[in-house]
């Protein structure tokens, strides 16, 4: 049950960065580590492909520094769930915390 709890957070935390701009997997990798979260490749990519299936995110390929990566950004349904996760988060936070 705790990596399912985990892999909601992980993709409350890639949807909200593609919220600001596009993020590639090695970017979320990163940036999820400063949070404590150990990501490999073999979870980071799975997780963006679903999310891209889901319709939550879209891809398109640029050349960053000579290398074609996969950027992706998030579409108007994930930018739906993430004002919903974020009212959710919220909430329990608040109750779980005592605020």
């Amino acid at each position: 049950m705790i990596r399912r709890v985990i892999l909601g957070f992980m993709g409350i935390h890639v949807l909200h960065h593609a919220s600001r701009e596009g993020v590639t997997g090695k970017f979320m990798m990163e940036e999820l580590r400063k949070h404590s979260y150990n990501v490999s490749p073999g979870t980071i990519y799975p997780l963006l492909h679903r999310m891209e299936a889901m319709g939550l995110l879209e891809s398109r390929f640029e050349v960053r520094n000579g290398k074609r990566v996969r950027v992706y950004t998030i579409t108007p349904e994930g930018s739906r769930l993430l004002g919903e996760a974020r009212k959710m988060v919220k909430e329990l936070c608040n109750e779980v915390l005592g605020e």
